[in-house]
């Protein structure tokens, strides 16, 4: 497998899909692949990370080479997970409570655990071609959710011990449903969201059984999005194109995010929303603000992730790891 260059993994194809990325092991003079257990690295913490989760109090971050991170103090100080047995690029964690979580990556590897992170069990992966999983959502412990590359979107409904591969319809204008999802997520009355290419963003009102496609009117792909404290839907990707929808969906509104460089991931914080990006950027605004204020850091790091600890500090992943805010 061609080593993933991912800035963000679970969001810029443009990084992500290379003329050639993905490979089948059942090419001529190819052989087998065998996905091994990530092992120990020397400084985790300054490798790429593409996504963080709480797990209860305990932070879970993962990144390249199936580092998973796992920090019991609130982000002071980070170890690895005891047991990963990928050492694939990991692209997004989700947990469902204090012990049950998932992660998801390349070779459309799905790892689950039950002890809050510490050591994690194998229960998908296809070798055969190396197609992504950027996403990972669980309503529960049994329900949930996988979305990645070429439109592949995969549901359970017993844990992650079997998951069946979703079929979508195709996108405004017709041909196949082949457009990148990005990141799914929930509204509070169980509504779900996947946010994908070409501004698009699907959307499922029962549980997931159907899906319809949403236009946001901008043509860009759409990488993050979060429910606001309000219940607004707000989705935000490349160039900082911002949205904001008040009704599921059916609606969205462009808003002002102060960033020039793309939307990696918002989040919620202390009643605002919040999202880092590209070149350093991170915004902040009210749920029903119609112009987020915007900063950009120093050294313009490339930003991928967001999670706030206890003591209302964000905590900024990147490709270069966990950084400090300045």
């Amino acid at each position: 497998m061609i080593k993933s260059t991912l800035l963000l993994a679970s969001l810029c194809a443009a990084l992500a899909v290379q003329p050639g990325f993905a490979q089948s092991p059942s090419a001529p003079g190819a052989k087998p692949l065998a996905i091994t257990a990530a092992h120990a690295w020397t400084d985790p913490a300054h490798s790429l990370l593409l996504d963080a989760a709480y797990a209860g109090s305990r932070i879970v971050a993962v990144g390249e080479h199936g580092i998973v991170l796992l920090s019991d103090n609130g982000g002071e100080t980070y170890r690895q997970a005891s047991a990963v047995p990928a050492s694939t690029t990991l692209t997004a964690v989700h947990f469902a409570n204090a012990r049950d979580g998932w992660a998801v990556g390349h070779w459309g590897a799905i790892l689950a655990t039950t002890d809050g992170g510490e050591h994690w069990t194998l229960q998908r992966s296809d070798p055969s071609i190396d197609q992504p999983l950027f996403s990972v959502y669980f309503k529960d412990a049994v329900h949930g959710w996988a979305a990645g590359l070429w439109s592949l979107l995969l549901a359970t409904n017993d844990g992650g011990k079997t998951w069946t591969r979703v079929a979508l319809p195709a996108p405004p204008g017709g041909g196949k449903a082949d457009r990148n999802l990005y990141h799914l997520f929930a509204d509070s009355r169980g509504v779900l969201f996947v946010v994908a290419e070409q501004g698009l963003v699907l959307r499922s009102r029962d549980d997931g059984a159907s899906w319809e496609y949403r236009e946001t009117g901008n043509k860009g792909s759409l990488w993050a999005g979060t429910v606001a404290p309000d219940g607004s839907v707000l989705v935000g990707g490349l160039l900082g194109h911002l949205y904001r929808s008040t009704d599921d969906g059916d609606t969205w509104t462009p808003l002002d995010s102060g960033s020039s460089g793309s939307i990696t991931a918002l989040g919620v914080a202390g009643g605002q929303v919040i999202g880092v990006g590209l070149d350093g950027f991170v915004i902040r605004g009210t749920p029903d603000a119609a112009h987020f204020a915007a900063t950009q850091r120093p050294d313009r790091a490339a930003l991928t992730a967001v999670l706030t600890n206890p003591r209302g500090v964000p905590i900024l992943l990147s490709k270069d790891g966990i950084l400090k805010p300045q």
